[in-house]
């Protein structure tokens, strides 16, 4: 039977490829969720990739999750930094969970350096681009 992985994607990554590209680089959402669908068919996985701006949508995701997904990869974007109610959803899986960032949010801003997600997070993911969302991927291909 596939396995599925839930990609949540948070704030303003909607807006990838044309957000401070120096930063984030010039592929898409729609690019990365294409590179994700197209690596997890070749471990016999299916990917349910969704995107919101709101908090709350992502934590009903989160718990949704807790009966329909294998694993999540997670992008909480700046809510990584303020979110406990998503920390909270996350501690509810028992499931693999991977925190990916296009990024390091450790070189950047100060208030960049803490993360709500870090602590329940089996895997995290900084500094690599989309191709982080391949490493995330291969761990929970081993891990579940």
């Amino acid at each position: 039977m596939s396995k599925n992985i839930l990609i949540l994607s948070g704030p303003n990554l909607n807006l990838l490829g044309t957000r401070e590209p120096e930063i984030y680089g010039y592929d898409t959402l729609a690019d990365v969720e294409a590179l994700c669908r197209d690596t997890a068919a070749q471990y016999d996985m299916s990917v349910d990739c969704r995107q919101s701006n709101h908090e709350g949508v992502l934590v009903d995701w989160i718990q949704e999750a807790i009966k329909e997904a294998d694993a999540v990869i997670i992008n909480a974007a700046a809510y990584t930094h303020t979110s406990v109610a998503i920390h909270d959803a996350l501690k509810m899986l028992n499931c693999p969970i991977v925190e990916v960032h296009f990024s390091d949010p450790d070189t950047r801003e100060e208030f960049r350096h803490h993360s709500y997600i870090t602590p329940v997070a089996q895997k995290v993911i900084k500094g690599l681009g989309k191709a982080g969302y391949v490493q995330a991927i291969e761990f929970v291909k081993d891990n579940i």
